[in-house]
């Protein structure tokens, strides 16, 4: 890589740095080329020299922010052996994020998607990561209960990852009310984890019941 190439990746990183930052810290109405130029600690020119627009520019700081919180709990997600750890590993995430500050951030997002033609797909893709981190784990983790033949791994992992956004927005306005939807989510984690345990037996008679009550076969 050339020096110019990688002073050009150096300032584009701070920029989209600094563009979380601002979102984060002052919110959408306050993201302009200045404010986030000022935070990344570089000339505004460069924000339309290299995105082209704010608006670029923070979708392309939306994805990157989603990139760079997939990777930092990635090894963790892979480790997980059961759905009621998933859900548990999950709060844990949500704790870690909520306190570095990732739950305004993705509220600012959200609600710029409402206004901002291109947050909204950086945001959908910045989920999808997401998403595609859980499916992986479910697929892995539900085979072996009476839930694999009957749980749609990609419909679940969509389920599981927009109950946590739900819950991380709820969580500004009713903080014991997040909490308690956190514990119901573990709740169900921890009534798989009895299906688990259960014997060949009492497993199939409960896939049975799970098949005939879906409209599969029996």
């Amino acid at each position: 890589m050339s020096p110019e190439t990688a002073k050009a990746q150096e300032t584009k990183t701070r920029l989209l740095e600094g563009a979380l930052r601002t979102l984060t810290e002052q919110g959408i109405a306050r993201a302009s080329a200045r404010t986030v130029a000022s935070a990344a600690g570089v000339n505004q020119a460069l924000v339309f020299y290299h995105f082209g627009s704010v608006d670029e520019l923070l979708a392309a700081a939306c994805r990157y922010g989603a990139e760079r919180s997939v990777a930092r709990h990635r090894g963790r997600l892979a480790s997980v052996t059961s759905l009621s750890e998933l859900l548990a590993v999950g709060r844990e995430i949500h704790e870690e994020e909520r306190a570095g500050g990732h739950v305004a951030l993705l509220g600012q997002l959200l609600a710029g998607a409402q206004t901002h033609a291109a947050l909204g797909p950086a945001a959908a893709a910045g989920l999808d990561l997401w998403i595609e981190e859980i499916e992986r784990v479910l697929r892995r983790v539900l085979v072996a209960t009476p839930l694999g033949g009957f749980a749609d791994p990609v419909g679940l992992a969509r389920a599981v990852a927009v109950s946590f956004v739900g819950i991380e927005l709820y969580e500004g306005v009713d903080e014991g009310g997040a909490h308690a939807a956190l514990d119901a989510l573990e709740q169900l984690g921890a009534l798989v984890a009895a299906l688990e345990d259960l014997g060949p037996v009492a497993q199939r008679a409960v896939r049975h019941r799970l098949r005939r009550a879906g409209g599969g076969a029996p």
